[in-house]
C-alpha cells in the first residue's frame, strides 16, 4: 500500500468515528432520551473542554517524547473503549463525564492526524498544500458513509450509532501501529527553560499579533461549527414532523414518485433520512476541500477565511427560512455552502499554522489550533448557545423557536465578519504561495 493510500485510510477512519454519532447524538437526545437543551448543550462542551488542553498537551509529547502515530492509536483505542460504554448511560449527568472521557481520547486525535500527515508527506518530498487536500478530502468521505450508514440502519435515534463509532476507533486504533514512523522532532533540542522542558513554545506565536488574532478568530469560527453539529439534525428531525415521512417498499417505486410528484417525495425522504440530508453538507466539503490550494495560492488565507464567515452567514440564514415542505431547496443549499464554511477556515488554518511555525513546534502549534477552535470555540458556542436557546428561544412546551435561533446565529457570523476584515492584518504574497513550503515567520527559540 503506497504512502497517500494509508493516509486515506487513516483520514477515511478518523471522521468516520465522529460522523457515526456527531450529527444524530441530537436526535438520541432530544427524540428518545427526551432530556433537556441546555444539558445537551453541555454535552457538546466536552469536546470544548478536552480541546482546551489534550490537543496542546499531547502535540508537546508528539514533539518531544513519542511517536506521533504510536501516541495516536493507543488515543483512539482507548476513545474507542469508552464509546462502547456510552449505550448504558441512563442519566445526562453521568453522559457528561462519559463523553468528556471519550472527547479527552478523541480531540487531540484531530490535530495528531494532521501532524503525522504533513511529516509523512514532507519526509517523502511531498508538497502539503497540494498533497494533502484530496487526503483529507477522504476524511470527508468518512463522515459521509459513517452518516449514511447509521441513517439507513435506522440508527439516528439509537444508541446503536455508539457502537459503530466504537469499532471503527478501535479499528483505527490497531491501523495507526503500522504507519511509517513520526519520531519526536524535538527530542534532542536542549531544554533551557521551564518552557522548553515542558514543551510550550508553540503558545509563544501568541505574542505575534498577526498570529494571536487569526487565533481569537479561529476560537469565535469553533463556536460557529458547534451550533451547527450542536444542531443541525435535530432542527431537520423538528422540521420533519410536519411532513409525512415516505414508505419505501422498493427503491424502484422511489424513483417513480420521484418522477410524478418530485416535491412531495423529496420531502418525505428528507423526513424519513434527516441525516442523509445533513451529509450533503460534508458532500460539498469534498469539493470544496480541493478548491483550497487554489484559493490559498489566489487570494490568500484572510480573504479565504473571510469567504468562509459569509458562508456561515449563509449556512444559518438559509437554515432561517428553509423548511422540508416549500423550501426545501434552501436547506439543501444551506448544506451546500457549509462545505466552503468548513473548509475554508479549518483546513486552510491548519495549512497556515504549518506555514508559519518551525518544524520543533509544529504538533504542538496544530494542538493549539485545534485548541481554539475546538477547545475554547465549541465551549463559547455550544455552552452559549445550549443556555440562550432553552432561555430565549424554547416555547412552554418545549419546542423551539428555530427561526429566530438560526437568525441569531447568522448575525453573529455577520459581526465577526465585520470584525476580522477590520483586524486581521496579513499581506498575502502570490510569489511566496507557489513555494511548496513557506519559511516560518516565527523562530522557535
Amino acid at each position: 500500500m503506497n504512502t497517500k493510500l494509508r493516509l486515506i485510510v487513516l483520514s477515511f477512519l478518523q471522521f468516520f468515528i465522529w460522523g457515526s454519532w456527531l450529527i444524530t447524538i441530537g436526535a438520541y437526545w432530544f427524540q428518545t432520551k427526551q432530556w433537556s437543551g441546555a444539558q445537551f448543550g453541555a454535552i457538546f462542551s466536552t469536546m470544548g473542554i478536552a480541546s482546551i488542553f489534550m490537543p496542546s498537551l499531547m502535540g508537546i509529547v508528539a514533539d518531544k517524547y513519542m511517536n506521533a502515530e504510536k501516541l495516536y492509536g493507543i488515543l483512539h483505542i482507548l476513545g474507542g473503549i469508552v464509546l462502547f460504554t456510552v449505550p448504558l448511560v441512563t442519566d445526562p449527568g453521568t453522559m457528561f463525564w462519559v463523553m468528556l472521557l471519550n472527547m479527552i481520547f478523541y480531540m487531540p486525535t484531530l490535530a495528531l492526524s494532521i501532524a503525522v500527515s504533513y511529516y509523512v508527506l514532507k519526509s517523502r518530498g511531498g508538497d502539503i498544500v497540494r498533497d494533502y487536500p484530496p487526503i483529507r478530502v477522504w476524511g470527508t468521505v468518512g463522515f459521509i458513509v459513517a452518516m449514511w450508514t447509521v441513517s439507513l440502519l435506522g440508527f439516528e435515534k439509537s444508541a446503536n450509532q455508539f457502537y459503530v463509532a466504537s469499532g471503527a476507533a478501535i479499528l483505527l486504533g490497531f491501523y495507526s501501529f503500522t504507519l511509517p514512523k513520526c519520531p519526536p522532532t524535538a527530542k534532542d533540542t536542549p531544554s533551557r527553560s521551564l518552557v522548553d522542558v515542558l514543551g510550550l513554545k508553540s503558545f509563544a506565536l501568541l505574542r505575534d499579533t498577526k498570529m494571536l488574532t487569526f487565533f481569537l478568530f479561529a476560537m469565535l469560527l469553533g463556536a460557529a461549527l458547534q451550533l451547527t453539529n450542536a444542531y443541525g439534525d435535530t432542527f431537520l428531525h423538528d422540521a420533519s414532523k410536519n411532513v409525512a415521512p415516505i414508505n419505501i417498499e422498493s427503491w424502484s417505486q422511489v424513483l417513480s414518485e420521484l418522477a410524478s410528484n418530485p416535491s412531495s417525495t423529496l420531502s418525505g425522504l428528507s423526513a424519513k433520512y434527516p441525516a442523509i440530508i445533513m451529509s450533503i453538507s460534508q458532500i460539498s466539503e469534498t469539493l470544496f476541500i480541493l478548491a483550497i490550494p487554489f484559493f490559498l495560492r489566489r487570494f490568500g488565507i484572510k480573504q479565504v477565511m473571510f469567504f468562509s464567515m459569509i458562508a456561515w452567514v449563509l449556512r444559518f440564514g438559509l437554515f432561517a427560512y428553509g423548511n422540508l415542505e416549500s423550501n426545501l431547496w434552501m436547506i439543501i443549499l444551506s448544506c451546500i455552502v457549509y462545505g466552503m464554511a468548513f473548509d475554508f477556515f479549518n483546513i486552510s488554518g491548519s495549512l497556515f499554522v504549518e506555514s508559519q511555525t518551525a518544524p520543533s513546534i509544529r504538533a504542538s502549534a496544530q494542538g493549539l489550533f485545534m485548541m481554539m477552535t475546538n477547545g475554547f470555540g465549541a465551549v463559547l458556542g455550544s455552552s452559549l448557545s445550549g443556555i440562550i436557546i432553552q432561555e430565549y428561544f424554547t416555547n412552554a412546551d418545549q419546542s423551539k423557536d428555530w427561526h429566530s435561533i438560526w437568525i441569531t446565529f447568522a448575525l453573529y457570523a455577520l459581526v465577526i465578519a465585520v470584525l476580522f476584515v477590520v483586524l486581521f492584518k496579513h499581506e498575502h504574497n502570490p510569489q511566496a504561495a507557489q513555494e511548496p513550503y513557506a519559511e516560518p515567520q516565527l523562530a522557535a527559540e
